[in-house]
């Protein structure tokens, strides 16, 4: 991870609002990322849309710059981002929700906008995790005056986010977000658990190089049904270690294991 010395990041809280990652980083990243094939489609034609620039200015048509990702956690969304970042060669800027989120009347609006004019100065991939937290509906809300600000400002930045950056944003809970706000994305993204083949080839590429039994990986597929990506790369991660202490190749004792120490939340849908 590396910090962007020439456009310093603006600061709430004494804190630097995001996180900066150069390419070389969102690279590191996404070594091991398998995409459902509907969202690979639309990355890949966000991406050919952003190489062919030229030709859509000619016809007038926009280029989208604005996504919104929204499924269960641990499916992929933030690893997204730092694809998108990696593919563009431009940095990704992580936005930390606990420096932007203000108790001060008005601090959270105006943090907001700092945030975008960052953006908006130099090319960056600007992800917003849980963007729930600040784009919900302004209708029946606890704290509607100050709610109504700050997703009037968000509004209002969206709709002015006119430049070389991309605006990533992902939620578990898309029913929440304010209407006007999700009609502001030019894409949209669904993430579900995976499916057979998608585990089947990510836990191919957790497993790697590293020395297994043979009916290893097909007792990790099996085992490991109804986990989202996030979890089952906690458990490969775990039975690695144990199988490194010991010595040993990777075997599905090790996986068994490690499933049974992490306890990870099942997808009881993806099961049946």
């Amino acid at each position: 991870m590396s910090k962007n010395n020439n456009n310093r990041l603006p600061r709430a809280k004494g804190s630097e609002m995001a996180t900066f990652y150069t390419p070389k980083d969102c690279a590191r990243k996404v070594k091991r990322i398998v995409f459902q094939p509907e969202n690979r489609r639309i990355i890949e034609e966000f991406l050919t849309i952003l190489k062919m620039k030229e030709k859509f200015f000619l016809h007038d048509v926009p280029i989208p710059n604005k996504i919104v990702m929204f499924g269960p956690p641990g499916t992929g969304k933030t690893l997204t981002a730092f694809y998108m970042a990696q593919q563009l060669d431009i940095p990704l800027v992580l936005v930390r929700l606990d420096t932007i989120i203000h108790s001060h009347l008005g601090e959270t609006a105006s943090n907001v906008r700092k945030i975008f004019e960052y953006a908006k100065a130099a090319p960056c991939v600007l992800f917003l995790d849980e963007f729930d937290a600040i784009a919900r509906t302004r209708e029946n809300n606890d704290e509607v005056k100050e709610m109504a600000r700050v997703v009037n400002t968000l509004l209002q930045c969206l709709d002015e986010f006119e430049c070389g950056s991309i605006f990533m944003a992902a939620t578990n809970l898309q029913e929440e977000l304010d209407h006007a706000v999700w009609r502001r994305f030019d894409t949209k993204m669904t993430y579900g658990m995976p499916d057979d083949a998608a585990r089947s080839e990510y836990i191919r590429l957790l497993i790697g190089d590293f020395e297994s039994e043979q009916q290893t990986l097909n007792h990790a597929c099996s085992s490991l049904k109804g986990c989202s990506f996030a979890d089952m790369e906690q458990i490969i991660l775990k039975a690695k270690r144990k199988a490194i202490i010991e010595s040993s190749m990777l075997t599905s004792k090790h996986i068994r294991y490690s499933i049974e120490e992490y306890k990870p939340h099942l997808n009881m849908e993806a099961i049946s």
